[in-house]
């Protein structure tokens, strides 16, 4: 996928969180930057981070909009049989926008397997993991409304 549509599934995503979330979410503990201007984020200049699988994972953007609601945004990449992060539960929730690759997505005890541009709607509360089941590697984007988007 080129990086022009990472971009556009971005916004469109950033935009469908900002509708539809409910504004009676836990408020953020910390100071959280206010997001209001227009700007790209450059896939180049974010930082890196190598994960114990061999998975990498760079934060996009973290903020709040002008309506209120905290988002953040990370793209993270799991390579073929890689070892899965443990099921984990998250006080927000995420749309989880598969970029390459086919992953499972594990909760409330079944599996789903969702390919390249299938979207992931995980509810607040959710004990849930993605999982690289695939030959080559899982590229997604998260994005992440509310609660405790801080990472």
């Amino acid at each position: 996928m080129r990086r022009i549509a990472l971009c556009e599934v971005f916004v469109g995503l950033v935009l469908l969180a900002a509708i539809g979330a409910a504004r009676a979410q836990t408020p953020p503990t910390a100071p959280v930057a206010a997001l209001t201007e227009s700007r790209v984020f450059v896939l180049e200049q974010m930082p890196v981070r190598k994960m114990a699988n061999g998975g990498e994972s760079r934060d996009v953007m973290h903020g709040a909009l002008a309506t209120g609601e905290v988002v953040g945004v990370h793209e993270s990449v799991q390579p073929p049989g890689a070892t899965p992060g443990p099921l984990h539960t998250i006080q927000h929730s995420e749309l989880i926008t598969v970029l390459e690759g086919t992953v499972t997505f594990e909760h409330d005890g079944k599996e789903e397997k969702v390919g390249p541009g299938g979207v992931i709607y995980v509810a607040m509360g959710t004990l849930h993991r993605l999982k690289n089941v695939g030959d080559g590697p899982a590229k997604y984007c998260v994005v992440q409304i509310g609660g405790d988007t801080k990472k």
